[in-house]
């Protein structure tokens, strides 16, 4: 069986905002199996927050993956009976519950980022940032069509009706990106109560130079500071070079 501790650090936030007054948001950080996920629930209270914790629940339980296929495989096995799950409580419940997920997957050098939603991962390689995922949402789909400029999405009034989600529709349908981890890659996860405050310019800012603790609260204390109209999690991925030690233990934590 392959070690999958990769040398990274990693450390996650979460927090119900400004307004809101349930954190309908989980996160999950199982640095042994390779694994990094942010889930945003839908559905009101105690509907959304039962609809991520699920997906979580399920994923905590992947374990130690023997190969990187072996780890997508288990991830995709999770997720659908994350979405099992989900669809059995809203038919018991008479109503519509779901959640969005962003994960990232690292093993062998490898990543895998795999998300539904508009949860989003972001990638900081050479001090440069790049949206990884790209949102399922109705604002998106006019944008790749051409029918509305960015300008017009950013006031769109339907600009948060997602698409894609776990446990709204008969089956998931996940997209994915894969490559290669390079020494110095940070890897943000993190749902839209981040990005509807801040902008791609301070995230990339905000983790170049320094840790993954301090990155994660400096931006959510710029949320919260802007009105934190919605639940935000955070989870940061630091990608450590050979020089660290391979056999360092990974530093992960979070609250």
């Amino acid at each position: 069986m392959n070690d999958v501790v990769l040398p990274f650090e990693s450390y996650g936030v979460s927090h119900k905002g400004c307004v809101r007054q349930v954190n309908e948001d989980s996160y999950l950080i199982e640095p042994r199996s390779g694994l990094w996920v942010v889930a945003d629930g839908m559905g009101g209270h105690d509907a959304g927050e039962v609809a991520s914790a699920s997906i979580v629940e399920h994923l905590s339980t992947i374990g130690i993956p023997e190969s990187a296929p072996d780890l997508r495989a288990r991830f995709v096995d999770r997720l659908r009976l994350a979405h099992s799950d989900i669809r059995e409580i809203s038919d018991l419940r008479g109503a519509t519950m779901g959640s969005t997920v962003a994960a990232l997957l690292a093993m062998d050098g490898k990543f895998a980022c795999l998300w539904l939603g508009d949860s989003r991962v972001y990638l900081v390689r050479d001090g440069s940032i790049s949206q990884v995922s790209h949102d399922h949402t109705e604002v998106q789909e006019l944008l790749d069509r051409g029918a509305i400029t960015a300008e017009e999405a950013q006031t769109w009034p339907r600009r948060n009706v997602i698409t894609r989600a776990i446990g709204v529709s008969d089956d998931i349908d996940v997209d994915f990106r894969q490559g290669d981890l390079l020494p110095g890659d940070v890897f943000i996860l993190g749902t839209d109560g981040l990005t509807a405050h801040v902008s791609d310019e301070e995230i990339e800012a905000a983790v170049v130079s320094t840790t993954p603790q301090a990155a994660c609260e400096d931006l959510l204390a710029k949320v919260l500071e802007r009105g934190g109209t919605d639940n935000v999690t955070i989870v940061l991925v630091r990608i450590r070079g050979k020089t660290d030690g391979a056999a360092s233990q990974a530093l992960a934590g979070g609250r």
